[in-house]
């Protein structure tokens, strides 16, 4: 197998270069490597968690985006890389059955991008890895739901009034949303056979962070609507406070104080996936691959990278962060990049520079809180409400016009959302 550009990653970012790149070259010269079968817009896992958003009716076939958008899609995880050679090996899929679906291939490419996302980082912390899920594919969000409807069945048949107990380690957005989430979806579970259940008192959340604040890159306002809000939802948070163990019924701080748990996510930071550092190319200590401002693999001029997995470092001597708004402005730059290599030119003229348009926290269907023009002038605005929750949905919609090309899908997302606010749902299935 063959193809002039090769993206191996199907995220925000890469998926959104895949197919502008394909609209604009036609069939043929793309090609995006994934080792799912579905797209779905990341900051929506904690809605597929808590059962209020179906991820069969809002994941994206990459079969069908290929066909839309002019593009190859390979099935596969990235497997080993021959950067001399300019081949990549993508591992075979067998079922679980052991059969084999699709053989180990080897793709040769002219310029390959590397848009794999990043992976959750337990910073040692003993038990995390075995006892918490941390959120980062459909499949973990599916696990959540499931394991969280067979507590709510358990609490509502026992007579004990035991109830479930969830612990979020981590109160960054990942975290918040989550809590929000659950709890408003905790108040249509009557509608499901589990009207015994009283949420505030049976469905504890719990938040532990270890910063000073809950969302502590964003401003201080937001922190500190988001803390009531949470509050006013009966998720209880605590700050300044390190997780030193998980077990599989409780969590410990450093304090010495334990929490009870019967389902606990782990939210509380991110790296690099490890196999990049196998890979030949240059890692830094995050293990992210490093990048020149033109987000070129250094030494590797025909290798590029973008998103959580490249270390890029601004115009201000700092790390660019690993945002989803910087995943998509990389898509953008790399897309200018490789429209000018195909015709033959030199690389941009200017480096790629981050631009901070601010952030958003989703709480629930109803509300959402944040900051706006995070770069413009050095001010933020704080906005909050249905106002904030209208642009929240409508940065789902400008992703869906990203990767469609149109917005017939985004105007369907953001009907749906407008459906979800009057209707919340729990699926049981």
């Amino acid at each position: 197998m063959q193809s002039k550009y090769v993206i191996v990653g199907g995220g925000a970012g890469g998926l959104e270069l895949a197919c502008k790149l394909g609209r604009k070259l036609g069939p043929g010269k793309v090609m995006l490597v994934d080792s799912r079968l579905y797209h779905i817009w990341k900051p929506s896992l904690h809605e597929v968690a808590a059962g209020t958003l179906d991820i069969h009716a809002e994941g994206l076939s990459y079969q069908m985006l290929a066909h839309d958008n002019h593009f190859t899609y390979v099935y596969g995880a990235l497997e080993g890389l021959d950067a001399a050679g300019r081949a990549i090996t993508v591992s075979p899929i067998e079922t679980q059955a052991g059969e084999m679906v699709l053989p180990r291939r080897t793709i040769a490419y002219e310029a390959l991008v590397m848009a794999v996302g990043s992976t959750s980082n337990y910073f040692g912390v003993p038990g995390a890895a075995e006892h918490t899920i941390s959120l980062n594919g459909t499949e973990d969000a599916e696990r959540f739901r499931l394991t969280l409807l067979k507590l709510l069945a358990r609490a509502a048949t026992e007579k004990s009034g035991q109830g479930v107990d969830i612990v979020i380690i981590g109160g960054g957005a990942t975290g918040v949303e989550l809590a929000a989430e659950l709890r408003e979806a905790s108040g249509v579970y009557a509608a499901y056979g589990f009207g015994d259940l009283q949420p505030m008192r049976d469905v504890r959340i719990t938040i532990i962070e270890g910063a000073p604040r809950i969302l502590a890159p964003l401003p201080e306002r937001v922190s500190g609507t988001a803390a009531g809000l949470l509050a006013e939802r009966g998720v209880k948070v605590l700050t300044d406070t390190r997780v030193t163990q998980i077990d599989a019924d409780k969590v410990t701080v450093q304090k010495g104080d334990v929490y009870p748990a019967d389902i606990v996510v782990w939210a509380a930071g991110i790296k690099a996936p490890d196999f990049l550092k196998n890979l030949g190319l240059p890692t830094a200590k995050g293990g992210q691959l490093e990048v020149t401002g033109e987000l070129v693999v250094k030494g590797f001029p025909d290798i590029y990278a973008l998103g959580d997995c490249a270390l890029c470092i601004g115009a201000d001597g700092k790390p660019v962060p690993p945002r989803a708004q910087a995943a998509h402005q990389q898509a953008d730059y790399l897309l200018e990049s490789l429209l000018r290599r195909e015709r033959g030119q030199g690389p941009q003229k200017k480096p790629y520079e981050y631009r901070d348009y601010g952030s958003l926290v989703s709480f629930g269907q109803q509300t959402s809180v944040g900051s706006l023009m995070g770069s413009l002038q050095g001010k933020n605005w704080f906005v909050e409400g249905f106002f904030a929750r209208m642009m929240y949905a409508s940065l789902h919609l400008m992703h869906h016009k990203a990767i469609m090309g149109t917005l017939r899908t985004g105007v369907l997302a953001l009907a749906r959302f407008l459906i979800k606010r009057t209707t919340p749902m729990v699926k049981l299935h």
